[in-house]
Order: structure tokens, then C-alpha cells, then sequence
């Protein structure tokens, strides 16, 4: 059975093996299981039952996994978009006053649009026509972002009305925690440890339940919380999208995750080496995947999926083809049964990690010709956008709008293709939506 499943995803070619593959998988989930807490908090503000928001998010999460594995074959993971579902519940909801399943139905018909964008390759050819500086940006400010999330999460900096942002504070035992599980990843790493990522997580969940600052579960195994009060809810209200607030909602949806989606798949195609003549492989199969999971999602009853950033923890312990993701769709379906225990995976777990990952993704930023400043300016704003706006999307919207303004005053406005032309424009419709 081992060496049909070394056969299918192409283990010899992409010189990688079934040992590795898992961990990578495991190395994913554990980085992302926090999702499966987060989004039924985040969401749970409109009214949404919180323990169906947790099987929704879950199996739409494996069903994404498995796709993406059996069909693209990319170590890529798939799961709700965090800042995609506070818009969903705080923009949409809350501010908007739409109900919370008249939002639903707007995610299902946004998806419906994905999938005819992907199935006319007009997605795929957006991609390919992103400049090879600009993918290589587009890493290396996932790798900020990320690693700023890391850091915030793990309390090493903190918010501050002075500063904005500051040094967290050393007086917090969680703080330490995170130090300590940095200080051990960071010396794995240099030792060229196999899994260094995983066993740093490991350590320091061990060491968080042996001081106290994780809580140990109370117990062990848990039943399926039912998805009764969200499952299809989105069918059966996509009559009430009748108002052209409502179709904002939709394209909002639609731009956001369009843009995001695609900046994590080209910053994590390019951290794993698949980028080829400035093109990634089966792009357009792993394109598929997304949309389809965030079509099951809406009617499952959780806010839009996609591409997860956290991949690239599994990318960064050897994860290179979609066994990885498998393994990430099964240890989200087992998620389900052992809910309590995932509690020990606490932010300061993870931010480690991301924070490793995030030095591993800025790699890519070696690719930018930071000597010509007409490439240099919008390249690094879109490197910097993503953390400073806390957004994938606007960091890129932001850069993509630049580059065509500095490459005209460079006086090579002819080597801009039409389509980054177009998406320019895209681009400033897109943020004066956002922020109207």
C-alpha cells in the first residue's frame, strides 16, 4: 500500500518519502488547529450556533484537504480565511445588518462565480501574468505577515497607543513559553534537525501543561457537535440577495478571497521550489479545489475557505506533495472526536513556528531585482502591506497598483501586460469598495 500511495503522489520525483510527507501533514494541522476554535468564536457573534460552526468548519476543511492533495498534488491546506470570516460577521452582519444566512447565501453565490472564473481559466491566467518579482514579494510579505502574527499571538509584542505596536511584556508566563519554544526551534533548525518544527511544538506544549500555563483537558474524547442548525441554510435564502448592498456583499466576498487565496498559493508554491519559468504547475487543479471547498463550506454553514497560510509550516519540514494535505484532511475529520484535546495547541504553541516559517518565506525576497527601483518601490510595498494592513489582499492591491505608475515613469510602460494593467484598476475599485 506504501509504495502505491509513494506512486500516486510522486514521492521519487519530488524526492521526498511517506515518513516525511506525514509529518509535514501533522506539522500543517497542528499550526492550524486553532481554526477550529477561532472561527466559532468569531463567527458566533452573529447568532451562529458555535458547535455547528466547529463540524462546518472541520469537514469543509477536510473536504478541501483531500482535494487539493488527491488533485493538485500540492502540500497546500484549505480552511476558513481568517479576516475573510471578521468581515463576514463584523463588516457584513453586524455592521451591515444582513442576517447571518443571507450572508451565507452571498458566500455560496461568490463561490458559484469562483468556480465559473476558475472553470474559464481566467484565475490561472491572472496568475501567471503576476511578474516573477512580484511572486517572489508576495512570499517574502507572507513570511512578514505571518511572522508578525507569530509574534503578536505569542505576546512577544503587544499593541500600543503610543508606538503602535511595542515589546510584549517579560512579566507574562505565556510570553516565556514562547520564547522558550522559539529558543528550541530556532537551535533544531540550525542543527538541520529533521522535523524541528514539529518537535519545538511538541516541547513546548509538554512544558505548558507540566507549568500550568496550558490547561490539561478534562477529558479526552467528544461527541460531533451537530450541523443541524447550519447546514444548508445557504440554499435556501440565496433569494435574498435582491439589493445592490447585497451585491457588494458578493463581490466584496468574491475580490477578497480571489486575491488572498491566490497571494498564499503563490507564496507557498514559491517557498516549496514549484514555480517553473514563472509559472506553477496544475495551478489551475489546486484553483479548483478552493473554489469547491468554499462552495461546500457556505452550504455546511461556515464563512469562505481557502488557501491556508499555515502550510507552510508542513512546507517548511520537507511537505512537497498532497499526501501532506491528506494527512491534514484526516487529522481534521479526528479533530472532530477529540475536540478537548486540541485545546493544548494555544497560540503560544504555534507562534514559534510561524515565526520560523516566516524567516524560511523571506528566502524568496533574494528573487527581486531590489536594484532597479521601478521593480524595488511597489515590490516592498507589497512586501510591507500585508503586515502593516494585516491583509494578503491589500498588501497585493496596494503593490499591483504601484507598479504600473512606477514602471510608466521608468519609461517602460510597454513591458506591463495588459492584464496587470487591468488588474491596477481591479485593484482601486477593490480597496474603495473595502473602505467606502
Amino acid at each position: 500500500m506504501l509504495n502505491s500511495i509513494a506512486k500516486f503522489f510522486d514521492f521519487e520525483g519530488r524526492k521526498t518519502n511517506f515518513r516525511r510527507e506525514t509529518i509535514a501533514g501533522i506539522t500543517t494541522f497542528v499550526s492550524m488547529v486553532y481554526i477550529l476554535f477561532v472561527n466559532p468564536n468569531v463567527l458566533g457573534v452573529t447568532g451562529m450556533d458555535k458547535g455547528a460552526i466547529f463540524t462546518a468548519t472541520a469537514l469543509a476543511s477536510a473536504f478541501g484537504c483531500f482535494l487539493m492533495g488527491l488533485i493538485a498534488n500540492y502540500p497546500i491546506a484549505i480552511s476558513a480565511s481568517l479576516g475573510i470570516n471578521a468581515f463576514f460577521a463584523y463588516s457584513v452582519v453586524i455592521g451591515m445588518k444582513v442576517s447571518w444566512q443571507t450572508a451565507l447565501a452571498g458566500v455560496f453565490v461568490a463561490s458559484v462565480i469562483f468556480i465559473i472564473l476558475t472553470a474559464l481559466k481566467l484565475r490561472e491566467k491572472i496568475i501567471d501574468s503576476i511578474p516573477a518579482d512580484f511572486k517572489a514579494a508576495i512570499g517574502g510579505g507572507i513570511g512578514l505577515f505571518i511572522a508578525f502574527i507569530g509574534m503578536n499571538d505569542g505576546g512577544l509584542i503587544q499593541s500600543s497607543k503610543d508606538t503602535l505596536v511595542s515589546l510584549g511584556s517579560l512579566h507574562v508566563g505565556t510570553t516565556w513559553l514562547t520564547i522558550f519554544g522559539l529558543l528550541v526551534s530556532v537551535i533544531l533548525m540550525s542543527r538541520k534537525v529533521p522535523g524541528a518544527i514539529f518537535i519545538g511544538m511538541v516541547l513546548n506544549a509538554i512544558l505548558g501543561m507540566v507549568t500550568g500555563l496550558i490547561p490539561l483537558p478534562h477529558q479526552w474524547v467528544s461527541g460531533m457537535p451537530s450541523l443541524a442548525p447550519t447546514f444548508g441554510v445557504a440554499l435556501s435564502h440565496i433569494g435574498d440577495i435582491n439589493s445592490l448592498q447585497l451585491v457588494v456583499v458578493v463581490l466584496t466576498f468574491l475580490l477578497v478571497t480571489f486575491f488572498d487565496t491566490a497571494g498564499t498559493l503563490v507564496g507557498l508554491a514559491e517557498q516549496a521550489g514549484f514555480i517553473e519559468n514563472n509559472r506553477i504547475p496544475r495551478i489551475g487543479r489546486a484553483l479548483i479545489a478552493d473554489s469547491s471547498t468554499m462552495a461546500v463550506g457556505s452550504i455546511l454553514g461556515t464563512s469562505p475557505m481557502g488557501a491556508f497560510v499555515e502550510s507552510s509550516a508542513g512546507i517548511a519540514v520537507g511537505g512537497r506533495t498532497g499526501f501532506t494535505a491528506v494527512v491534514v484532511g484526516i487529522l481534521f475529520v479526528l479533530g472532530t472526536f477529540f475536540s478537548p484535546l486540541l485545546t493544548v495547541i494555544t497560540s503560544q504553541v504555534t507562534a514559534p513556528a510561524l515565526i520560523i516559517v516566516g524567516v524560511l518565506m523571506a528566502q524568496s525576497l533574494k528573487n527581486v531585482h531590489w536594484e532597479k527601483f521601478e521593480i524595488a518601490a511597489p515590490a516592498f510595498i507589497t512586501l510591507v502591506g500585508m503586515p502593516f494592513t494585516y491583509s494578503i489582499a491589500d498588501g497585493i492591491a496596494l503593490g499591483f497598483i504601484t507598479y504600473p505608475i512606477t514602471m510608466i515613469a521608468a519609461k517602460r510602460g510597454k513591458e506591463v501586460s495588459a492584464m496587470m494593467y487591468g488588474l491596477a484598476v481591479v485593484f482601486v475599485i477593490f480597496l474603495w469598495i473595502l473602505n467606502s
